[in-house]
């Protein structure tokens, strides 16, 4: 809202008692974040924002909207800081399933729409995405999460800057790439530059970074980190001034350990702020989302009003937005919970922007339907690309003079190196299949340029024959499996999605995703993102897959931020030296 606006005047007569609200919530009792207290009060909006707070409202008129607490905990609406809108849902779905929880604002990334469709439809989108029913605040991407010819010029710190222009982008989003950026990378600290020069924040990557590194991290301009595993690495960060995102995500439930550090270090929670970090959508189904947080926090000792200041005031500080979100206090949006305890943290009632969006759990609001063509979020396919040729996926002999390199997985994104000395008659080339134990892998530029290609232990099983995903960290094609031609009728299939993922057994399609939004988004319910997510994960630990987090192993396998070794569109990489093992190669 404007100040000096026409709606702001009238904002202020609600205030002054002199109109009435177009909505009052009365008889509940405010939990109030900026004094800690649990007060009496009701509360009137007016125009999306909240004019009065108190025992003495203004009074309602005919077409003031009541609703009546009873007795209810009347909270400030949840902020999910830091999340990823493109785990198989896209940002139409994951707001409907938010605004159901009690999230009312989401801080989001761009990156993949960015990476897809440009800088200048990327902002048309953001401009469509307002009419949701939560409210999604964003963050520019400074640089992708696997490096590609052109990235620097489609990630330009102009494009940056014009996003940063935008009152919906709140700051620039995590780099993962951090060595660069502690090494002083022009680049990325003009982006951050940018960022400061707006008025705006940079939220951090430093995943791996010893506390010696971190310093130059900071000294190089972020403003919050979501990356600590331990209270102690939590910790560090406070001391450094960062704003510390403590996460509990799908593939890193680590909650319970981050907040030792509130309840047996004693450590202020002024600075902390509570992450799903872009969890799959079974895991929200299962867990919540920011409910869930506040839910744990509160199991594992911490006081309630301090939790619910790190999904709320704290968030909404460290984006410099407090005077509009946050609490619930005249000026501020009238994003409004109803909720039954201060234990269970499930709103009963769900208020956005002054608009009642939720009841019970059960979404009211509509959800738009974009039309996700006119962004050009189809993933492209170079029709000439022989996807259907089987010779397109196997490494090839004498790539490496120390034989072909395999990338075996530790854990659902940690890998290590090894190397395989084989022969072609064992099928390193060709069309016998791939050594016992192991698979082929191969990223192949979706334009027909290059193939970067590799053998890869620790994924599956050898029941895996073809598998194939636009679902990854570059969103080119990444193709699995032990026989070359089920991997060539997976990937085909999914260039006939146009983007997704695809099983191949039997010399059938058993199991397939459809992704056409960037090659990672479904643009159907949240429900059946769910679905589509239990359903693949059920087939990949049928045939092998022995991790948690089927959705971060993809898109990890193929990052250039991670240990110890991935295939980039580079080649394969070992990501702490920046050596390519393998360069990538043209596909025939």
């Amino acid at each position: 809202m404007r100040v000096g606006s026409e709606e702001h005047r009238r904002l202020l007569a609600v205030a002054r008692g002199e109109e009435p609200p177009d909505l009052l919530v009365r008889g509940g009792t405010v939990a109030n974040v900026y004094s800690g207290e649990l007060l009496r009060a009701d509360v009137a909006a007016s125009g999306g924002c909240i004019a009065y707070v108190g025992q003495d409202p203004p009074p309602p008129g005919p077409e003031t909207r009541t609703v009546e607490a009873g007795g209810a905990i009347v909270a400030p609406g949840y902020i999910e800081a830091h999340t990823h809108p493109w785990v198989l849902y896209d940002p139409v779905s994951l707001a409907g399933a938010a605004a159901a929880l009690g999230t009312t604002t989401v801080v989001a990334d761009t990156l993949f729409f960015h990476l897809q469709m440009g800088p200048e439809r990327l902002a048309w989108l953001l401009d469509d995405l307002r009419a949701l029913p939560v409210n999604y605040l964003w963050v520019a991407r400074l640089i992708s999460q696997s490096e590609f010819p052109g990235e620097r010029r489609l990630f330009s710190p102009e494009a940056a800057g014009d996003l940063l222009g935008r009152e919906d982008v709140v700051g620039t989003a995590e780099i993962t790439r951090w060595p660069a950026l502690a090494a002083g990378d022009g680049h990325l600290l003009e982006g951050i530059a940018r960022a400061r020069q707006a008025g705006k924040v940079s939220d951090g990557h430093t995943g791996g970074a010893s506390e010696a590194r971190l310093p130059a991290l900071v000294a190089a301009g972020i403003t919050a980190d979501h990356e600590a595993i331990s209270a102690r690495e939590a910790i560090s960060r406070l001391r450094l001034g960062l704003w510390t995102m403590l996460r509990h995500s799908s593939l890193r439930p680590d909650l319970p350990e981050l907040l030792r550090a509130v309840t047996e270090e004693g450590v202020s929670t002024r600075r902390l702020i509570l992450t799903t970090d872009g969890s799959s959508p079974e895991h929200i189904a299962e867990h919540g989302l920011v409910d869930g947080l506040l839910r744990l926090a509160v199991e594992q000792g911490v006081d309630p009003m301090q939790a619910l200041r790190m999904v709320t005031l704290n968030p909404a500080t460290w984006m410099r937005r407090d005077h509009e979100l946050g609490g619930l206090a005249p000026g501020r949006r009238a994003d409004i919970l109803l909720l039954p305890d201060l234990s269970s943290f499930r709103p009963r009632t769900v208020i956005c922007g002054g608009r009642v969006v939720a009841e019970e759990g059960r979404l009211l609001a509509p959800l738009p339907s974009l039309d996700w063509e006119s962004y050009g979020a189809r993933p492209r396919f170079e029709p000439s690309l022989p996807l259907e040729d089987p010779r397109l996926y196997p490494p090839r002999a004498g790539a490496s003079p120390r034989g072909a390199p395999v990338i075996e997985l530790v854990s659902a994104v940690i890998t290590r190196l090894r190397w395989e000395r084989l022969q072609e008659r064992e099928g390193l080339v060709g069309l016998g299949g791939a050594p016992e134990g192991l698979l082929y892998a191969a990223l192949v530029d979706r334009e027909g340029g290059w193939v970067s290609r590799a053998l890869v232990a620790g994924f599956a099983g050898d029941a895996l024959e073809g598998f194939a995903s636009t679902y990854n960290t570059t969103t080119q094609l990444l193709v699995l499996g032990r026989d070359p031609r089920a991997m060539a009728r997976a990937a085909a299939r999914v260039r006939e999605m146009g983007g997704g993922i695809a099983l191949v057994a039997g010399g059938e399609v058993v199991c397939e995703v459809p992704l056409p939004v960037c090659g990672m988004m479904s643009p159907g319910t949240f429900e059946e993102a769910v679905a589509r997510n239990r359903s693949l994960s059920r087939e990949l630990e049928s045939r092998g897959y022995p991790f948690h987090d089927l959705l971060y192993t993809l898109l990890f396998l193929t990052c250039d931020f991670l240990p110890a070794v991935r295939l980039t569109p580079r080649g394969v990489l070992e990501v702490k030296s920046g050596r390519v093992l393998v360069p990538s190669g043209p596909p025939l």
